[in-house]
């Protein structure tokens, strides 16, 4: 941490965060608001003929319910678009590398993962999608679950900034301005930016060429549907020793047939990579168009354009903040959002950094320099401290992009992005998922604060009363107990353990953040853990994807219920004992509600898994 340089750049990323937020803030104001805004000649007749065509009245609001109806329904139709298309690929165009249709499993985990921002991924893409499938079934719930985030996020906003209301605004009038007036824009000239840095973008077939040194190495053997031919063999315990069962025979489970397959060729892919990456970054989907991610060249060829991605990521969220404050009509309010979101970003971004570049103690007695930190699993492009950064960055923000792999990561360092995600995705957050998550603290923080001062609890003007409590923990209720169920219940089950690669601590690490990424809508992973084994076992992308819609959709309808009884309230004067919902004491209660609530929820389960490993690895043990 002692680089010039690398503090350099962290101070220049958050100055540059800073000056985005402001006027992409007030754009964000004319979008939801239905201000003017310099697209308007361009767009505006293409937005009018969306309505005219959708039946669309822009003009009708909607109560809560029917907002969160209309949501519903719009993912559901989307859901069930992307899970046909990937179905049934082989029988579409754009797919000149003939890619065979998805599994059911997988296609619905695929569907499910894209529909609800996570971009998790049981799939490596060059490999398993068409240009076809990249572009129509996913790209385009890049752009629409992206709109979806911002549109709830409005919502709620106006729920706050409204009274003695019946409505929210209307759904499908923000996700076409979302959509047509700041995604679409932004990506076509982000994507260009990116084409500049040398980011592929075309439709060629996959480019073969002739590699240096032919080698051999050991592939499934498949039959003649390409599906992989296993054969009963004895299953093997940690040590690599046999498994008895009670009887006294070993217990036996199919395994892949290997067979020997020289290589002398190398597939480069090729496709529309670009415009995928753009909204990818820019809508904190995080899904990439290749399996390694934003640590691949052709998804971040240089360090501009990886900084620039980085900044993408929290752009919105960030803006987000600044939209809050005019809304409600009260600005210091949103900066405190955005300096209690800031703060715990860089405290995170500190230590995920330290640890990283203190590195291993066991490598270090191997001969390692203790100066050269932790580099397993990074990009000499772009080191230990950009690696450290983009996996807060991702993980602050429900992203799930990588240029790193998370799994390679220290204990602490690795614990860093995981307890981000636990803790809800409000450090910035998605878009629109990271300001209505960290309104719910704000909520959260005003009532603890009422309980403090023995009066009762207002929010710029709102009392806070027993149902809106009611909504805020069943919103915290949902998020905790789903991953730690899902967490125990696939520790304890064979289906659950054939899916690691590592033991002890570390294999456990890498079921609790499968299912915190799941729930938390984040997508990334510690990817030791195989979620679409080549066995066919389902069970992976069946409770990953049930655990993501559970996790999008069990919070967005008690926080849209918030923002209408919100609405509906009336406004009660200030007085004495109102609490103020900027400075500094509001900055630092509602930071401390953030991690107490997570700390006390997932403390237990970081402690068997990250923490303990920690202090095992300086005991000389490894896993």
């Amino acid at each position: 941490m002692n680089s010039p340089n690398s503090w350099l750049q962290l101070a220049l990323y958050v100055a540059a965060l800073l000056l985005l937020t402001k006027p992409l803030g007030v754009f964000l104001v004319a979008v939801l608001e239905r201000g003017k805004t310099f697209l308007d000649p361009v767009v505006r007749p293409l937005e009018r003929a969306t309505y005219r065509v959708c039946g669309i009245d822009p003009e009708k609001e909607q109560s809560w319910f029917g907002y969160a109806l209309s949501l519903l329904m719009f993912s559901a139709v989307g859901m069930l678009f992307t899970y046909f298309i990937l179905r049934f690929q082989d029988h579409l165009p754009l797919n000149p590398q003939n890619f065979p249709g998805l599994s059911p499993a997988l296609a619905f985990n695929t569907a499910a993962s894209f529909t609800t921002n996570t971009n998790w991924q049981n799939y490596a893409g060059e490999s398993t999608m068409s240009y076809f499938s990249q572009m129509v079934a996913l790209t385009i719930h890049n752009f629409t679950s992206a709109a979806v985030g911002i549109a709830i996020a409005a919502a709620l906003v106006r729920g706050i900034a409204r009274h003695s209301a019946k409505t929210v605004g209307n759904f499908w009038a923000d996700t076409v301005r979302v959509t047509y007036y700041v995604l679409a824009p932004i990506c076509v000239v982000f994507a260009l930016l990116l084409v500049s840095q040398g980011m592929i973008q075309n439709f060629k077939p996959y480019t073969v060429a002739k590699t240096f040194e032919p080698y051999t190495t050991q592939v499934p053997k498949t039959d003649d549907k390409g599906q992989p031919v296993t054969a009963p063999a004895p299953k093997l315990d940690d040590a690599g020793k046999p498994v008895v069962g009670a009887d006294g025979k070993p217990v036996m489970v199919d395994q892949p047939v290997m067979m020997d397959q020289k290589v002398d060729t190398q597939t480069i892919v090729q496709g529309p990579i670009a415009s995928q990456v753009a909204i990818k970054m820019l809508g904190t989907n995080g899904g990439g168009y290749v399996n390694a991610n934003a640590a691949h060249p052709f998804e971040n060829p240089t360090p501009l354009s990886n900084f620039i991605q980085m900044l993408s990521i929290f752009a919105i969220p960030s803006a987000l903040t600044y939209y809050l404050g005019r809304v409600v009509k009260n600005q210091k309010h949103g900066w405190a959002v955005w300096g209690a979101m800031a703060a715990m970003f860089l405290v995170g971004a500190l230590v995920c950094w330290k640890f990283e570049a203190a590195g291993n103690p066991i490598h270090q007695k191997l001969g390692v320099a203790a100066a050269d930190g932790n580099m397993e699993g990074k990009e000499v492009r772009f080191g230990i401290f950009n690696s450290a950064l983009f996996a807060t960055i991702t993980t602050d923000a429900s992203c799930g992009a990588v240029n790193a792999m998370h799994d390679s990561f220290t204990p602490i360092g690795g614990l860093v992005p995981l307890f981000n995600i636990q803790t809800g995705e409000v450090i910035f957050g998605g878009v629109g998922a990271g300001l209505y998550g960290m309104l719910i603290f704000v909520v959260l923080a005003v009532f603890i604060a009422g309980l403090m001062v023995g009066r009762t609890p207002e929010y710029l003007g709102k009392k806070i009363e027993a149902y809106d409590v009611k909504l805020v923990m069943l919103v915290l209720m949902v998020l905790s107990a789903t991953i730690l169920a899902g967490t125990a219940w696939a520790a304890v089950t064979d289906w659950g353990q054939a899916g690691l690669n590592n033991a002890g601590p570390h294999g456990f690490s890498e079921i609790l953040y499968l299912f915190s990424s799941s729930v938390g809508n984040n997508g990334s992973a510690f990817a030791g853990l195989t979620g679409n084994p080549t066995n066919g076992d389902w069970h992976y992308n069946v409770t990953g994807a049930v655990a993501m819609l559970v996790g999008r959709f069990l919070m967005i309808v008690p926080i849209l219920a918030l923002a209408g009884n919100l609405a509906s309230k009336r406004l009660v004067p200030e007085s004495a004992g109102t609490f103020r919902t900027e400075g500094v004491t509001f900055v630092v209660l509602l930071i401390g509600t953030v991690v107490l609530v997570g700390a006390l929820t997932f403390l237990p389960a970081l402690a068997i898994g990250p923490v303990v490993e920690h202090y095992l690895m300086q005991a000389g043990t490894l896993f």
